[in-house]
């Protein structure tokens, strides 16, 4: 099993590399040497064999010789067979090889054998192969035993190396581990190899994307503490009212004035909990087609009953069949809150429109209310921000047109205020970019 550590792998991967380049530079340096050591010693029992076969000429017989030798085995014989002369070996050599070289394996012990003719007499000389392995062998060893002398040294080099281009992630490891918890700051990237590079610059970027969310969480926890607030507190006066009521009429009023701001503070909690979510998840599912048509048409279905309830005429107008990608939930968030500001600040006329158009699908909500002047239509999409004829209208949070900004600019598409010249109040613009056209699917309801 390979160790964990990168620093011991690539240690381990090269010292096992140049233990390879040794063995194999040493198997090229047998093979090249036994054979050289091949051609030298046949050249040399040629040699041997050509001079005995010139010395004997006469084929007298030769007293059989007793000397040793350690390298050459040579036997002569006459032409009849008569054992002539043999120096020192082995018994069990044939007495009439193959004329040529051959080789000869007897006993467990592999000969190389050379048997010439003359007139007179059959001279072989033999030699034991291992003779010429054993000195390939010697050769070989020469070669291998310096770079094998060098391998400690080699690996002492390769991990300063290793550890030396290590070193940055050590840098980035100790500047993670000296942070405190709430310290997201982007980790130092440079020096970094360029295969590290990337990986410190997303680590960065999740850094970044955690800082933002925390920041964003820390904001809403801030605002909704500073929000809920007030409506608490008026609940709590409205509730020592009710118990403070002298008679019935008193408290049917403190009653129904207690109803009203646990609605209020029921609809800021609702405003609230949607704001977490669309700040918390922006677009956490894939994109779907969604039919926006639809939307519209449930949109005004599910706002009518609070427009039957102030009395105000909430109509749908225009309603072209378009197709967009997003999230379906956050555009029915986007259209309720929309058609919910009409009617809540309208006196008795909402109208909603969808218009395909050639390059963009348009959602117009228009209402008879007083509007909202120029100098206040960039703040009202802030939070918590309501402008006064809102704040004399009706109770509300300021949360509405800054949660619809966040999902219309999710999904691409841009928010616009302006003066209603059909109805005279508020004109909201809500564009959509259309599907491109290899995309566009067929009108059918999602």
């Amino acid at each position: 099993m390979l160790p964990r550590s990168l620093r011991y792998r690539l240690v381990l991967f090269l010292f096992g590399a140049m233990l390879l380049s040794a063995l194999v530079q040493g198997g090229s340096a047998y093979r090249n040497a036994l054979a050289e050591a091949d051609e030298i010693f046949d050249y040399q029992m040629q040699q041997v064999a050509l001079s005995l076969r010139a010395g004997m000429g006469t084929g007298l017989p030769l007293p059989l010789g007793e000397e040793q030798s350690i390298d050459l085995i040579v036997q002569v014989w006459g032409l009849d067979g008569t054992p002539l002369y043999r120096s020192a070996g082995p018994d069990w050599l044939p007495q009439r090889a193959v004329l040529g070289f051959s080789n000869v394996e007897l006993k467990g012990k592999r000969y190389r054998v050379l048997a010439i003719q003359g007139r007179f007499q059959v001279v072989q000389v033999a030699q034991d192969l291992s003779v010429r392995q054993r000195m390939a062998g010697q050769l070989a060893w020469r070669t291998v035993l310096p770079t094998g002398m060098m391998l400690p040294l080699l690996a002492m080099v390769v991990w300063w190396v290793v550890s030396y281009s290590l070193d940055p992630l050590q840098r980035v490891r100790q500047q993670i581990s000296r942070r405190a918890a709430q310290d997201l700051s982007p980790v130092d990237a440079g020096d970094l190899p360029s295969e590290v590079e990337p990986l410190v610059t997303e680590l960065n970027a999740l850094l970044d994307r955690v800082r933002q969310a925390f920041e964003t969480q820390q904001q809403f926890v801030a605002d909704a503490a500073h929000e809920l607030r007030s409506p608490l507190a008026a609940l709590k006066l409205q509730l020592q009212a009710l118990r403070r009521a002298p008679d019935e009429q008193a408290r049917a009023q403190a009653t129904e004035r207690l109803a009203t701001g646990i609605d209020r503070a029921g609809r800021l909690i609702e405003q609230l909990l949607a704001l977490a979510r669309q700040d918390s998840a922006k677009v956490q599912a894939p994109p779907q087609v969604i039919a926006l048509d639809e939307l519209c048409r449930d949109g005004v279905v599910e706002t009518s009953t609070l427009a039957q309830a102030r009395g105000v005429d909430l109509g749908l107008g225009r309603c072209d069949p378009v197709q967009v990608s997003g999230q379906r939930d956050a555009l029915q968030i986007l259209l309720r809150n929309l058609l919910d500001n009409g009617v809540k600040y309208g006196h008795s006329q909402v109208d909603l429109s969808l218009e395909r158009t050639a390059h963009q699908a348009l959602v117009v909500v228009e209402d008879d209310g007083p509007g909202i002047p120029d100098a206040e239509r960039a703040r009202v999409f802030d939070r918590f921000y309501r402008s006064e004829a809102q704040a004399q209208l009706a109770p509300g949070s300021g949360l509405g047109l800054a949660i619809a900004r966040s999902i219309a600019s999710d999904h691409g598409a841009t928010l616009k205020l302006g003066h209603s010249t059909a109805l005279g109040g508020l004109r909201v613009e809500l564009a959509f970019p259309l599907l491109p056209d290899p995309m566009q699917p067929s009108l059918a309801r999602t």
